[in-house]
């Protein structure tokens, strides 16, 4: 029998032997009744410095059920570190049909795998390079200032998400979820994403990640190909039959699967021109502020120490007598880790974050935006139509580049400078590479950007006392939150205009992280299966 413990106090250094004995007495059993005592889920509660702790939930197996358990005691028939692998992809596709997935990110990878597995011949191409050669050419981009526009932090094998924290936290609730990460785990991540309340990867062990399912998907015998950039689809009758590469070569194909990320805007621009129905949404810029991880540490923790990087959540609404209520927070927040340029576009720079699993940096990053809508990009001066937060963006991205000095350098200025509005030209340190050049970001973004931001850092200095500080920099320009766009489609997986293209993940506007992408590339894969059967 397996009961479940939600909402268990423990101690920093409690042991687990101490923990079974304790929901034993509650159970009103001994200890040695016990079979297993598993920690299922595991957050930090770090709100009173003078009493940190973990809440945990626990499964205890016992071979006899209990006669009267006590309210706290759930009893469960599956642990929930026991996914179940969805019926749809355990059923032996018969099919055909050629598959053919844009795009080798997380929503591409899990549609190859669950389609693969299923017996569906799938080709999967991905525009930029493989992980292990993407690596040297962001090690280019960090130390030269050279961009490859089709190998950076955004293109190339496992998309952007690769070279970010590698966070697996998602707000959605999906069955299919907890299968992702134990594919994760499969591959090669570490057991206690399944555990932690708030799971990441770290890049380096991504790479790995990557790399072993690329091998897997081969093994299955998919076509797996780089360099493979998609400049069309082969469109007749309102249906899609293929793709045309930039080679000028073509690939039939049944089904497309659409997941380039939320970069590719060539790819959204060519859709435009093929009639393909998208909208404009809202998505979020800022900055990048960079603190010394001690002092976050600091402000988390107290004088806590052996646990691991502090990491922060802040928001914040800014009453504006214009623009209403304007949202402010922090985004994909990298504890012990560094700033990089993610530029993809000759000419624009943009930057963003990541963390190694360790974490173990001496510097904190985080993303600090303001809300962007389609009616402030309209106010801004820039035509409304579905790509206009392209636009935005491009604009944004090509005044950073000018005001760094024309190149891959991020403009950057003092976290106080910057809500005292004085730009005095100096820096606090920064491991920031290739370059960070002191500039007035109020003269760089617009002011009905650089307002809320400044309010917003304010705002977040009375949440975290210490967090506006001298130590800290603020690096433009953050710009690549989410997609500024989200291409259309039906309760089917497939877009309103043209039958059989599946657009998923984060640049068709369906998915905001590793783990949602994912889930919403297995979405499109079993639905592609249920339309075979």
């Amino acid at each position: 029998m397996l009961y479940s413990f939600a909402n268990v106090q423990v101690a920093l250094d409690e042991d687990e032997h101490g923990i079974a004995s304790r929901l034993a007495r509650l159970l009103g059993i001994d200890a040695g009744q016990v079979v297993c005592c598993t920690c299922v889920r595991r957050a930090l509660d770090a709100r009173k410095k003078s009493n940190i702790h973990f809440v945990c939930t626990y499964e205890i197996e016992v071979e006899q059920p209990i006669a009267n358990p006590p309210a706290a005691a759930r009893l469960i028939e599956r642990s929930a570190l026991s996914p179940v692998c969805p019926d749809i992809f355990t059923q032996t596709n018969t099919s055909q049909t050629h598959a053919v997935i844009i795009g080798a990110g997380p929503a591409g990878l899990f549609a190859a795998l669950a389609l693969a597995e299923a017996g569906m011949r799938v080709t999967l191409l991905e525009r930029g390079k493989p992980v292990e050669t993407r690596m040297r050419d962001i090690g280019r981009l960090r130390s030269r200032g050279e961009l490859d526009p089709e190998s950076n932090i955004c293109f190339g094998e496992g998309g952007a998400g690769t070279y970010t924290d590698g966070k697996l936290y998602t707000r959605i609730k999906h069955p299919f979820l907890r299968w992702v990460l134990a594919e994760f785990v499969r591959f090669g991540a570490r057991p206690d994403i399944l555990v932690d309340a708030h799971p990441h990867l770290g890049t380096d062990k991504l790479v790995r990640i990557v790399r072993n399912m690329r091998e897997h998907l081969l093994a299955l015998g998919v076509d797996y190909r780089f360099e493979a950039r998609v400049d069309d689809l082969l469109i007749r009758q309102g249906t899609v039959h293929g793709v045309r590469l930039a080679d000028g070569s073509e690939i039939g194909a049944g089904h497309v699967v659409l997941a380039t990320g939320h970069s590719a805007r060539d790819t959204f621009e060519r859709l435009q021109l093929l009639g393909v129905k998208m909208e404009a949404k809202a998505f979020a810029v800022g900055v990048r502020a960079e603190h010394p991880q001690a002092l976050i540490d600091g402000i988390q923790f107290g004088k806590q120490t052996g646990l691991s990087a502090a990491e922060y959540s802040l928001t914040h609404q800014v009453a504006d007598k214009m623009l209403g209520q304007r949202g402010v927070y922090s985004f994909c927040m990298c504890p012990g880790g560094l700033i990089v340029p993610s530029p993809t576009e000759v000419g624009g720079m943009a930057v963003n974050g990541m963390s190694n699993a360790k974490r173990g940096g001496q510097w904190a990053n985080s993303g600090v935006v303001v809300q962007v809508t389609p009616e402030d990009i309209a106010r801004h001066g820039i035509r409304p139509d579905a790509l206009m937060g392209i636009a935005f963006q491009r604009e944004l991205e090509v005044a950073t580049f000018k005001a760094a000095g024309n190149q891959y350098a991020a403009p950057a200025m003092r976290l106080t400078d910057f809500i005292d509005r004085k730009a005095t030209g100096t820096l606090a340190a920064t491991r920031f590479k290739p370059l960070a050049v002191a500039t007035d970001l109020w003269q760089l973004l617009p002011a009905w950007v650089s307002h809320p931001l400044s309010d917003g850092l304010q705002g977040f200095g009375r949440r975290m006392h210490g967090y506006v500080s001298q130590e800290a920099n603020l690096l433009a320009s953050e710009t690549r939150t989410s997609s500024p766009v989200r291409i259309e489609r039906d309760a089917s997986m497939q877009s309103v205009s043209v039958r059989g293209l599946y657009p998923v993940g984060e640049g068709a506007g369906y998915a905001g992280g590793i783990v949602s992408a994912a889930v919403d590339g297995l979405k499109a894969a079993a639905a592609i299966l249920e339309s075979t059967r």
